[in-house]
This record gives C-alpha cells, sequence and structure tokens, in this order.
C-alpha cells in the first residue's frame, strides 16, 4: 500500500485537492442537470394540460353559446331551460350574460350574481366579440376560466362564462411534480455518491504517483508505481516506470563512471607522489633524479589526457543540440593521417587511405575529427610492428561509409559488446602499456549517435586478424539542397 506522509498531505489543501475539485464539479453539473430537467417537465406538464383544459372549456363554452343562439327569445327562463337540457358540462360555474352584461343565468346558488350586470375582465372581453381562456394552476388546483361572445345571426346577444375547478388533474400535477423532485433527489444522491467514489478512486490514483515521485526523489531509483487499466494514469504510470528505469540505468553508470574515474585518476596520481617522495628522500644522481622527474611528466601527460577524453564526455552529454555544418569526410581524413604519420612510423605501423568517392554530411567538424582520430589511433596503439590500417571511403545510396581496419590482435567475441563502455579495455597490461584510459571507443560512439550516424564493428583474434569499424552517416548533397 503507497501512503503519503504527513508533510505531503499538508502540502495539498483540502479544497485544493484533485477529489474535492473533481466531487464539487462533478455534483454542480448534475445538479444543474436536474433542476433543470425538473424546471422543463414542470412546465411541459402544465403546457399539456392547459391545452387540454383550453379545448375542453372553449368546447362546452361553444355549445352552450350555440345553443341559446338557436332561441327565438333570450331571456332568464329560456336560457335556464336550455342550460337544464345540456348534459356532461361538468363546470364549476356557469354565466350567462346579454349584450349589455346583465346577468340572466349564474349557476352559483349562493351569492349568485343573477339579475346584475357583471364585468369580468373575460365577460368584458367576450362582449367584444372575443374568445377568452385562462388558466392558473396554485396549491394542487386548476383553475381554468372560458368565455365566448354568443351571436345570433351575426349580432352580439350575450356572453357565456365558465369557471372550472380541478383539483383531480391539478393533484396529478402536483403528484408528477413531486414524484420528479423525490427521484431527482435520488438521482441526485445516487450520483454524488458515485462521483465521490470515482473522484476518490481518481484522486489515490494521482497519490500513488505522488508518493512514487517522493520515493525516487530520496533515491530509491528502483521503485516502481503499480496502476492497472489503460486509461491515461495506466500510462502515465508506465512513462513514469519507464522514466525510473532510465534513471536507475543513468545512476548505475554514474557510479560506475564514478567510481572507475577516481580508480584510473588515482593511478598517475600515485605515480607521481610515489616518485616525487623517492626523489625528496632519496640521495640521487643527476641523471637518476632527471630519469624519474621524466617519469612525472609521462604520468602527467597520461592524466591530462584522461582528463581531456573526459571533458569530451561531458560536452558529448551536456551539448547534444550544437548546431552541426556542412563537412567534407575526404579532408578531414587526410588532415587526422597527417597528425598520426609521426606516431605511426615510430610504431612501424603503415597507414593507407582510399577515398573511392568523398562525401559531405551534415555533422560538428570537431566531432568527426575527433571520431576519425580516435579509430586510427586506437588502431596504431593496438597494432603489430608491421602491422597496416586501412582506411575507405565511399557512398552507398543515401550514405556515406567510412572503415577503419587494422592488422591487429583483434578484440575476443566475448568483449566485442563492451568494447564502447566507459573505461573498458580488453587488454588491461596492454592498454596501460600504451597509454590507454578505456574512454576513446566511448567517445567515439556517443559522437557518432549523436550526429545520426551507425558504428559497427567486426573483430577475430589472433595474429595479423585485426579489427574493422564501419561508420554510417547519412549524405547531405550541397546541390541538391541548393537546387
Amino acid at each position: 500500500m503507497v501512503i503519503i506522509s504527513k508533510n505531503e498531505k499538508k502540502d495539498i489543501p483540502k479544497y485544493s485537492s484533485t477529489q474535492f475539485r473533481h466531487g464539487m464539479f462533478y455534483l454542480l453539473i448534475t445538479f444543474a442537470v436536474l433542476f433543470f430537467l425538473n424546471v422543463y417537465c414542470s412546465d411541459t406538464s402544465q403546457k399539456l394540460f392547459y391545452r387540454s383544459k383550453e379545448s375542453s372549456m372553449h368546447d362546452k363554452a361553444q355549445l352552450v353559446a350555440h345553443s341559446i343562439a338557436e332561441l327565438d327569445v333570450v331571456n332568464a327562463d329560456s336560457v335556464k331551460n336550455i342550460v337544464e337540457q345540456l348534459e356532461n358540462l361538468s363546470v364549476t360555474r356557469l354565466i350567462v350574460t346579454n349584450q349589455s352584461g346583465l346577468v340572466l343565468y349564474d349557476s352559483l346558488g349562493k351569492n349568485s350574481t343573477y339579475g346584475i350586470y357583471t364585468l369580468y375582465p373575460e365577460i368584458v372581453q367576450a362582449l367584444q366579440g372575443n374568445d377568452v381562456f385562462t388558466w392558473r394552476y396554485h396549491d394542487g388546483v386548476m383553475e381554468s376560466k372560458a368565455a365566448c361572445p354568443i351571436l345570433s345571426y351575426n349580432t352580439l346577444a350575450g356572453s357565456v362564462y365558465m369557471m372550472e375547478y380541478d383539483s383531480a388533474q391539478g393533484q396529478l400535477i402536483k403528484s408528477l411534480q413531486m414524484n420528479l423532485l423525490i427521484t431527482s433527489l435520488i438521482l441526485g444522491l445516487v450520483l454524488t455518491f458515485f462521483s465521490f467514489v470515482f473522484s476518490r478512486a481518481f484522486s489515490k490514483r494521482m497519490r500513488k504517483i505522488i508518493s512514487s515521485i517522493q520515493v525516487i526523489r530520496e533515491g530509491d531509483y528502483a521503485h516502481k508505481v503499480k496502476l492497472h487499466g489503460n486509461d491515461e494514469l495506466a500510462v502515465l504510470g508506465r512513462q513514469f516506470n519507464d522514466l525510473t528505469d532510465r534513471l536507475c540505468a543513468s545512476e548505475d553508470r554514474r557510479r560506475q563512471f564514478v567510481s572507475d574515474a577516481s580508480h584510473e585518476l588515482k593511478t598517475p596520481l600515485a605515480s607521481i607522489k610515489l616518485l616525487s617522495d623517492s626523489i625528496l628522500q632519496n640521495d640521487m644522481d643527476m641523471d637518476t633524479i632527471r630519469e624519474f622527474v621524466s617519469d612525472i611528466g609521462d604520468e602527467a601527460d597520461r592524466l591530462n589526457r584522461m582528463s581531456a577524453k573526459l571533458l569530451s564526455l561531458t560536452r558529448i552529454n551536456s551539448d547534444s543540440e550544437a548546431d552541426c555544418e556542412i563537412a567534407y569526410m575526404g579532408p578531414t581524413i587526410a588532415r587526422v593521417v597527417r597528425m598520426l604519420s609521426a606516431i605511426a612510423d615510430h610504431a612501424a605501423v603503415t597507414i593507407k587511405t582510399n577515398i573511392i568517392t568523398d562525401c559531405s554530411i551534415l555533422i560538428q567538424e570537431d566531432d568527426l575529427y575527433q571520431i576519425i582520430f580516435n579509430l586510427v589511433e586506437n588502431g596504431i596503439k593496438y597494432n603489430v610492428p608491421g602491422g597496416k590500417i586501412f582506411i575507405e571511403l565511399t557512398r552507398q545510396d543515401d550514405n556515406a561509409l567510412l572503415t577503419v581496419r587494422d592488422t591487429g590482435v583483434g578484440i575476443p567475441e566475448s568483449s566485442i559488446g563492451q568494447i564502447f563502455e566507459r573505461f573498458y579495455r580488453v587488454d588491461k597490461a596492454r592498454a596501460r602499456q600504451t597509454g590507454g584510459s578505456g574512454l576513446g571507443l566511448a567517445i567515439v560512439h556517443d559522437m557518432v549517435y549523436r550526429n545520426r550516424g551507425e558504428i559497427h564493428v567486426e573483430s577475430q583474434t589472433g595474429e595479423h586478424s585485426g579489427t574493422t569499424f564501419t561508420l554510417i552517416f547519412p549524405v547531405f548533397d550541397v546541390e541538391e539542397d541548393e537546387r
């Protein structure tokens, strides 16, 4: 189980945590949707009842108006007879007036308006020749009012006014709204619960990553975060684990590098210390002193060469985005051969070059010089007296191929995969004799791949078997680029 320390929890305020923010966001969205759903459903249901009641009340009012309009004489008795003959009106109140607004009939027994003038807004509009309908819902009761004119031979003869209190349908609307509200509240609680669960699960996975970062920060690069699934957090977890693997490998290489560098630098320093102490503590003749001082100089040169190579490796790692330039390989090869010819003559090694096709590549020119220099110098050091080094440059399709082959003792098959590692030396005794530090091929390898190239090696052990290094760089054609 991954646990976040108290300090980490304090670093994340409660109201700023991902869990709280996600939970509140889900709740706000949920309740906003439920609120608008309630409003919409309530409004829609009321509109449906309104239309139904409007049609029903209008039909009833028109029925009464047409029936009265057919009377020869419109008075209180004739209107009462007509109304009593009509069935299924089912209204709470029915008022019939003449063209002046005098009530001829009022179904309301007590508090009736019979015989007096009534100026209800609906009756006034009906006497103006308009069909009127009003509707109001409150406290579980629907109150509907309708009025229409009575037209006898296209002449206004009066008006019909109806009013209905419908508690049954009102209660139906109230029940529907209440059920919708209860359902929304239950749905809101369920969604609140699941949003809390999901946000908690999400934040728990985030806390695992945060806790793992804390572990890595404390130096445990082998730590892995375990997140299952295929979502973004799982991908982030896998990327995090890949990063820790790289950090672990990088840390191992760093420790090995520091250890190897300390060991390699310690040797010439110890020799210098021993030689200087011998001069100071012993009586020596001048020739012996000169010999010791010469040895000290050799060790200092060796230390200087090793430091320069270490700086080269540091520059490669820190200057990976340096600007490149167009460089022809032929002149650089000639310059390297010219610089190393004296060392090759001293070692009785012959250097032969064969530039079949000179190629231009995009590279840092100092890198190209260093790559070729290290390979040729390595071929001289590990060659045999009377041996040869063959340098060949050619072009194959869109690639420049540079081969450096020597006739030395070769490299054992078991060591080929390690020769590009820093401070690795196949024959340590011979390397110390020749001043090798185990850094030359490591520098070559890093420089080649930094400049988008490839390096391959083939070798066999035995006298005059030799080793062949093949470099491959993409060709940069100047003329084609200009066109």
